[in-house]
């Protein structure tokens, strides 16, 4: 009989029974383990995934090289993409980052408006409107066919959202003030997720945002070494 060892919708169990019989856990007890134990371990790491972006910008009081389009696409894309999840009934370990992300999101954008000052009106009509917006979405008070549609079209919107500053930083040959820890977790939470979302049994519309995710996010980081510049030589003294 298997032992029932359930922590946070995990099932230990079957793996612990396994352990002590001196057997390795089979497939079907061990990857389920795995998915959720990643999948928390996303949601973990998805409380700071953007916090050195943000030490970065207010280290240097800068923006350079950054779009803000960019991050303002990524705050629409992580509101439609959380109340999706939230009102299909997902568990929390498979989204559980996207909370944490969207707060985060929307913090950097408000440093970027900061620094970005004076604000024109197109970028006042655009945070009003998100502002207008958002609540209705997360609380999914809208019709289900729309719902659906916005879902399919926020991984364009993610998809769009990485183009700016791709482009940006190839114009300048530069990735200005990107944070390399920020990218590159952007980058590794992608790809586990794919993993969590195959275990998981996710709409085949969630697998393809993580499989965007790894693109854009691996392009960012490809850039980040290319256009990397060597540290400047230090001149001998002529004796």
């Amino acid at each position: 009989m298997a032992m029932e060892l359930e922590i946070l919708g995990m099932n230990f169990g079957c793996v612990l029974g396994a352990l002590r019989a001196g057997k390795f856990p089979e497939k079907d007890c061990l990857l389920p383990l795995l998915s959720k134990v990643l999948g928390y371990c996303i949601i973990a790491a998805s409380t700071t995934v953007k916090v050195p972006q943000i030490i970065k910008i207010l280290k240097n009081n800068s923006i350079r090289g950054l779009s803000v389009a960019a991050f303002e696409l990524e705050v629409v894309g992580y509101t439609i993409a959380l109340s999706y999840c939230l009102h299909n009934g997902l568990p929390f370990s498979a989204y559980g980052e996207l909370a944490f992300l969207l707060i985060q999101a929307i913090i950097l954008v408000a440093i970027l408006y900061y620094y970005s000052a004076p604000l024109g009106v197109k970028i006042w009509i655009r945070a009003l409107l998100y502002c207008a917006l958002a609540p209705t979405i997360l609380a999914g008070q809208i019709n289900p066919v729309l719902f659906e549609a916005l879902y399919a079209s926020q991984h364009a919107i993610f998809f769009c959202a990485r183009i700016p500053q791709i482009w940006k930083n190839y114009k300048n040959q530069s990735t200005g003030e990107l944070s390399f820890v920020t990218c590159l977790m952007n980058f590794v939470g992608s790809i586990a997720r794919v993993f969590t979302s195959i275990q998981e049994k996710a709409p085949t519309s969630v697998l393809l945002g993580s499989f965007l995710g790894i693109f854009t996010n691996g392009t960012i980081l490809s850039q980040m070494f290319a256009y990397q510049k060597p540290p400047a030589k230090k001149e001998k003294k002529v004796q």
